[in-house]
């Protein structure tokens, strides 16, 4: 089954968090398919330089706004992707980082309700904390410190999800919960501290790779691209009824250590790995189940891990050379 790629009338759909990195390429294949797009940034974490190529559109519109605040407009689709998504930046201003999800999910929930649009929720898999069940499927409910240093996000997303099946009971509001593991590609935040922008740039300067606690702990690796994919089927291609909360990210499961490893081989790098403290409540492994995914939506990853670096390592590398 394939995400639909054209639609007969021009639909009007809100991307919040539009300037970021994942909600830059979903605002490209909404405007490909034929969509009017606005796009609702307060650039803390995206920027106007990932949607640079794309501001002389004509169904593209832009918005300087803040979730937490209400919006008011005319719309038939929401995609709910305002928030900061790496601990550097969540925990800068871990207050805003749980309101941006909370009050931002109830300002959206509620403008989906006034106009009866169909709403996406842009959830993650750190709801599910640091998992003593692996790999991790929808049902299981999470091991997550409500209090600890990633809690504004972690309980941020918990909270949204909980507002989005309230409002779809309550208010019939139709909803789309999407749980979304590590994602990566280019126009990622240089300096955003995930770990795989973290590797390629101290690749690519030749600085020593940090690598946090003994590189033992896993992570799934999905390239933008097949998330996006994802984003699009399980909008279109499935019926209001089956609400999720799906998971979406690629199964395909990597030591921290196998990655820096791999990052300094297709860099060419001569970087050195060096050991760091684990960060309070890292979790110690992570693996979708996509089962549902593959069921309801026919969708799985296809770009290797291998292969979407290439594609990011390319990125970084007009990225460091500028400064």
């Amino acid at each position: 089954m394939q995400a639909t790629t054209s639609v007969s009338h021009p639909r009007r759909i809100l991307v919040t968090g539009g300037a970021g990195f994942i909600g830059s390429f979903l605002i490209e294949r909404l405007l490909a398919r034929g969509d009017e797009v606005l796009c609702v940034d307060n650039y803390f974490t995206g920027t106007r330089k990932n949607i640079a190529h794309l501001l002389d559109h004509p169904m593209l519109e832009v918005m300087r706004h803040d979730v937490t605040f209400p919006l008011y407009v005319e719309v038939d689709q929401i995609f709910n992707l305002a928030c900061p998504a790496s601990p550097v930046h969540y925990q800068f201003d871990p207050v805003q980082t749980t309101k941006t999800s909370v009050h931002g999910a109830i300002n959206m929930l509620g403008l989906a309700k006034r106009t009866k649009a169909k709403f996406f929720q842009a959830s993650t898999s750190e709801v599910y904390g640091d998992p003593v069940v692996h790999p991790q499927t929808e049902s299981y409910w999470g091991n997550v410190n409500p209090i600890g240093l990633r809690a504004c996000y972690d309980e941020g997303k918990r909270c949204a999800e909980t507002l989005c099946f309230d409002y779809h009971r309550q208010h019939k509001v139709r909803i789309k919960v999407a749980r979304i593991f590590n994602t990566y590609g280019p126009r990622m935040h240089p300096n955003d501290g995930r770990v795989v922008s973290n590797f390629i740039v101290q690749a690519l300067k030749g600085d020593p790779i940090t690598l946090f606690g003994d590189g033992s702990q896993t992570r799934s690796f999905c390239y933008v691209d097949d998330l996006v994919d994802a984003f699009l089927m399980f909008m279109e291609n499935t019926p209001d009824e089956f609400v999720g909360p799906m998971n979406l990210g690629n199964p395909g499961e990597f030591t921290i250590r196998q990655l820096a490893e791999l990052v300094v081989e297709l860099t060419g790098s001569k970087s050195k790995i060096e050991y760091r403290p684990l960060p309070q409540d890292d979790p110690k492994q992570r693996k979708p189940d996509i089962s549902l995914a593959k069921g309801m939506i026919g969708w799985e990853p296809k770009v290797p891990l291998r292969d979407g670096l290439s594609r990011t390592i390319d990125y970084f590398r007009h990225v460091v050379a500028k400064g």
